[in-house]
C-alpha cells in the first residue's frame, strides 16, 4: 500500500514538473531544448504526408462514389463491421430502365431492339465501374488508410513521448541551475545524465519511424501506379463498349418516322476516333513486343461480328497472340481448334 502511494506521489510530481517546464517555456521564463534540424524535416515531411494523404483519400472517394449519403453509409457499415447492401450503380440503373422500355416497346421494333443493346451496354459500363471502384479500394485506398491507422498513429505516439522527454530533460537543467548545496547539484546531475540519455534514445527511435516515411512514398507511388492502370482498363473498356454499341446501331435502319416527324436522313455517319486501347496498357505492349503468347482470362461475353473473329465467353480461359499488322485493339485468341480476333478490353492477362 505504501509502494503504490509513493508511486502516485512520484508520478504527480513528475507531471507537476512537466506541467511548470512546459507554462514556462511558453511565457519566455525557461529554455528549450530544439530539436536537430534533420528531426525537425523530418517530423514536418511526415506531417505533410499525413495531411496530403488524407486529402487524396478523400478525393479519391469522392470520385469513386459522388453521392455523400451512400458514402456515409458505406463508412456506418464499416465501422460496425457489416458487409453494406448490394446496390446498382447509375449506369446499371439506366441499362436496366432501357431494357425494360425496350421489351416493353417490342424487342422485334428497331426502337424496342436499339434500347436493349443500350441498355445492354451501359450495365457492361457498370460493371466496369464496379470493378474499376473495387480494384482501387484495395490497391489504392486501402494502403493509404493503413498509413494514416497504423504507421503514422505510431510516430504520432513517439512523437509525443519525445516531447515528454524532452520536457523531463529541460526541467532537469532547470533543477541543476537552481540547486546550490553540493548535494543538490550531485543529485540534479545524475538526473541529467538520466534525461539526456532517455531523450538521446527516444529521439533516435523518433528518427528511424519518421525515416520509414520515405519507403511509404515508395509503396504509395506503386500504388498510384495500380490506380491508374486500373483507370486506363476501365476507360478503355467503356470506349470498347460504345464502339461496338455504335456498330450495332449502325445497321439499324436509318430512318424513322412518327405523328410528328416525317423522316430523319441517316447518310450522315459518327466519326469513330481510332485510339489506340492499347498504349497504356503495359501487359498487352509487353505481348505484343514479345511476339510469344500467353492465357488470358475472358471478362464479358463477346459475339463474334465477323467469321475472322472469335466468340468469347465470360471468365472462360484461351490462348492469345500478336500478328504483324493487325489493329491495336486486337489479338488473336485460340480456343482448341477454333481461332479468330478477339478484343483486348474483354481480356485479363494471366501471369
Amino acid at each position: 500500500m505504501d509502494f503504490n502511494v509513493k508511486r502516485l506521489a512520484a508520478d504527480a510530481g513528475t507531471f507537476l514538473s512537466r506541467a511548470v517546464q512546459f507554462t514556462e517555456e511558453k511565457f519566455g521564463q525557461a529554455e528549450k531544448t530544439e530539436l536537430d534540424a534533420h528531426l525537425e524535416n523530418l517530423l514536418v515531411r511526415a506531417e505533410n504526408t499525413k495531411q496530403w494523404t488524407e486529402r487524396i483519400m478523400k478525393q479519391t472517394e469522392v470520385l469513386l462514389q459522388p453521392n455523400p449519403n451512400v458514402r456515409l453509409e458505406e463508412f456506418v457499415y464499416e465501422k460496425l463491421e457489416k458487409k453494406a447492401p448490394t446496390r446498382m450503380n447509375n449506369h446499371e440503373l439506366l441499362g436496366q430502365s432501357m431494357i425494360e422500355s425496350g421489351n416493353e416497346f417490342g424487342p422485334g421494333t428497331a426502337y424496342g431492339n436499339a434500347l436493349i443493346k443500350c441498355g445492354e451496354t451501359e450495365k457492361q459500363i457498370g460493371g466496369a465501374e464496379r470493378e474499376l471502384i473495387q480494384s482501387a479500394a484495395i490497391n489504392f485506398l486501402t494502403p493509404f488508410r493503413n498509413f494514416l491507422e497504423g504507421d503514422f498513429k505510431t510516430i504520432l505516439k513517439e512523437r509525443k513521448l519525445l516531447q515528454v522527454k524532452r520536457l523531463d530533460l529541460d526541467a532537469a537543467k532547470t533543477r541543476l541551475k537552481k540547486a546550490r548545496m553540493a548535494d543538490a547539484r550531485a543529485a540534479a546531475e545524475q538526473e541529467l545524465r538520466m534525461t539526456q540519455s532517455e531523450f538521446d534514445r527516444q529521439a533516435e527511435i523518433t528518427r528511424l519511424l519518421l525515416e520509414g516515411v520515405s519507403s511509404t512514398h515508395a509503396h504509395h507511388l506503386r500504388c498510384l501506379n495500380d490506380f491508374v492502370e486500373a483507370q486506363t482498363t476501365y476507360y478503355a473498356q467503356c470506349y470498347q463498349y460504345m464502339v461496338d454499341l455504335q456498330k450495332q446501331l449502325g445497321s439499324f435502319p436509318s430512318s424513322f418516322s412518327n405523328n410528328n416527324q416525317s423522316s430523319v436522313s441517316g447518310g450522315a455517319s459518327i466519326s469513330v476516333p481510332t485510339i489506340p486501347v492499347t498504349a497504356s496498357l503495359p501487359r498487352f505492349n509487353e505481348l505484343r513486343s514479345s511476339n510469344g503468347s500467353r492465357k488470358a482470362r475472358v471478362l464479358y461475353d463477346y459475339d463474334a461480328a465477323s467469321s475472322s473473329e472469335l466468340s468469347l465467353l465470360a471468365d472462360e480461359v484461351i490462348t492469345v497472340s500478336s500478328v504483324p499488322g493487325m489493329d491495336s485493339d486486337w489479338l488473336m485468341g485460340e480456343r482448341g481448334n477454333q481461332k479468330g480476333k478477339v478484343p483486348i478490353t474483354y481480356l485479363e492477362l494471366l501471369n
